[in-house]
């Protein structure tokens, strides 16, 4: 079972279609008109615009012409320069174009069955967070009969033109798409989550291993069915498609359709001086400007290898406007690299992606404002959306918590913050720059390990007559455990494996196990309601073993709010309380108690 389907207009393909085969009629779209509006908002088109279909453009026209990926894209007269390379950059993954065009053998042209066209086509998209329908009409807009948007080199191919339609009509016009750029479309066309990386910036062709590290990313979403691209800087328009030294064009998006880590054989060592050569292959949608540098056609490296060495080597070339290059010299040559990871991999399931919607709300109840701004508003900044798994209640105050890392706000569609996290519950903040403003939104987590979301919308335990009986809570306790050092060891060259159970009366949390250490690093968070301090909070440190845990040891806590707040350190101690027998090892840990239950 696939995600479910979202139908743009409540427009259903199939009923469309045989509706208009029944009738013995082409389809016309009441909901995307052929006028004016359909292509601008505010401002007529100069020339006189006719829409056509298909068939009254060229002779025995087709949806696609042999391979998607064999011809060259051109943007037309007023078309979109990204559209074209997020075009190039889908076809490289037919898992993804056959999810954006489904069904496309039943949608193509049949010259043996004329009768059973309908002039209807269906394509879909990924639209904040779901994926939707979108039917058309195939009537586009040309110009003394040339097509005024994208349109392929193979004159009667038109998948191209079909698609951008269908995806101006979702946006509600053509020049809706002029904002976006490459990434969001590719975006929209298959769901992926895309990440941008300055090149310049990560210093990869200085620093060896980060160079190697970006390789191994950019060779795992590939293979994994993401898309990458990349594109040269032009400084200003007057750059735009200027060629550099090397035969590439700035300002110009080229999409990655393989990449390979490439041991050679004993003849070609000696040939190249290397065991390893790390290689890209990059297409321009255009088909020309090459690049010209080492590894090209026409370089000496090229010329070193036989054909036999190529095939064996896996450095072919299929389309017209591909080219190979060194890791070195993309590094080099590259500024923006666009990352667009496959979340919705079939063979490894959805794990590595969790969602959720929400909004940013104004209300006139301080307390139920949800749209608090940036960082930089420390009174209001609480009060946007916050989202956690474990924690049952919001965050109140700041100088409590630790900020793991913030995004850079930026005037754009999708904003993207990639970090590095140790193990353990983090409550993520969606903001806008602006405090007081409204606007629905889509927060996307992608990890290699499950993560959980969920809106926290509490601000403290309800009062309800459950509470009264049972006594409602008057203290409120965070605690946070740094680590847990000199652990017992019983012989040399045992496993010590370290967790903690911290507790309170029926409430538990458990950290993460911390593999073969006697020195473990934690830094994990409870938080506990309590009736009264008289229920301790009780910290373990457990050593996870293969068929019975050990016991390490324990430390007992009041929590009084009186207490200090600083950093402690305590030995651990056996079962029974705070005077029981002093144990191996010592935990260090932050407690913060109060009787506001807004604390934290």
């Amino acid at each position: 079972m696939g995600p479910p389907l979202k139908l743009f207009k409540n427009q259903k393909y199939q009923e469309l279609k045989q509706e208009c085969i029944k009738d013995g009629r082409l389809f016309c779209d009441p909901t995307f008109l052929t006028e004016n509006d359909s292509l601008f908002y505010n401002r007529l088109l100069p020339g006189k615009v006719v829409w056509k279909r298909p068939q009254d453009i060229c002779d025995d026209p087709h949806l696609i012409v042999g391979k998607i990926s064999n011809h060259q894209l051109i943007q037309g007269r007023l078309g979109h320069k990204p559209m074209v390379s997020a075009f190039s950059c889908l076809a490289v993954q037919e898992s993804h174009w056959t999810k954006t065009i489904p069904n496309h053998k039943e949608q193509e042209w049949d010259p043996r069955k004329l009768d059973k066209y309908a002039g209807i086509f269906r394509f879909r998209f990924w639209h904040f967070g779901e994926w939707t329908e979108v039917v058309i009409d195939d009537m586009l807009p040309t110009i003394n009969g040339d097509l005024v948007f994208s349109f392929s080199t193979s004159m009667n191919e038109f998948w191209n033109a079909l698609l951008e339609k269908a995806y101006a009509k979702l946006l509600g016009c053509y020049e809706a798409l002029d904002g976006l750029t490459t990434t969001d479309i590719i975006v929209d066309f298959t769901g992926t989550l895309a990440e941008t990386v300055d090149v310049q910036k990560g210093r990869y062709t200085e620093l060896l291993e980060e160079k190697y590290k970006l390789f191994r990313e950019m060779y795992k979403t590939f293979t994994k069915g993401g898309l990458v691209c990349c594109s040269i800087e032009s400084p200003n328009q007057e750059e735009q498609e200027v060629e550099t030294d090397w035969g590439l064009l700035k300002g110009h998006t080229y999409t990655m359709t393989d990449i390979r880590k490439i041991r050679l054989g004993e003849r070609l060592v000696q040939v190249f001086g290397t065991e390893k050569l790390y290689m890209v292959r990059l297409r321009n949608p255009l088909g020309r400007q090459e690049w010209s540098g080492p590894w090209s056609e026409i370089s000496e490296e090229w010329q070193q290898l036989t054909a036999a060495d190529r095939k064996n080597l896996g450095l072919v070339m299929s389309d017209d406007g591909e080219f190979w290059m060194s890791l070195e010299d993309f590094c080099r040559n590259f500024r923006e690299l666009n990352v667009c990871r496959n979340v919705y991999n079939p063979i490894l399931g959805q794990k590595e992606l969790e969602s959720v919607v929400g909004c940013w709300t104004v209300n006139d109840d301080p307390l139920m404002n949800r749209s608090g701004g940036c960082y930089n508003n420390q009174d209001t900044f609480l009060q946007n959306p916050q989202v956690e798994m474990n924690r049952k209640f919001r965050l109140h105050h700041l100088y409590i918590q630790e900020r793991a890392g913030t995004s850079t706000y930026i005037d754009t569609r999708t904003v993207f913050l990639s970090k590095y996290l140790k193990k353990g519950n983090y409550v993520l903040i969606p903001t806008m720059f602006q405090h007081g403003r409204t606007s629905e939104f889509l927060l996307r987590i992608f990890s290699e390990l499950p993560v959980q979301l969920r809106e926290l919308t509490l601000d403290m335990p309800k009062m309800s007559c459950w509470n009264l009986a049972r006594g409602y809570p008057k203290v409120v306790t965070q605690i946070t455990v740094h680590s847990a050092e000199g652990l017992e060891k019983k012989y040399a060259n045992e496993n010590v494996n370290p967790y903690l159970v911290i507790k309170c009366g029926k409430e538990e949390v458990r950290s993460p196990i911390q593999k073969n250490t006697v020195h473990a690093i934690f830094d994990t968070q409870a938080i506990f309601y309590r009736r009264t301090t008289d229920i301790p909070i009780i910290v373990q440190v457990w050593n996870s073993r293969k068929f019975c845990d050990q016991f390490l040891g324990q430390v007992t806590l009041d929590a009084d709010p009186s207490d200090c707040r600083d950093l402690k350190s305590l030995y651990l101690r056996k079962k029974g309380g705070p005077t029981a027998k002093v144990k191996q090892g010592h935990i260090s840990f932050k407690i913060i108690s109060s009787d506001d239950l807004t604390e934290f």
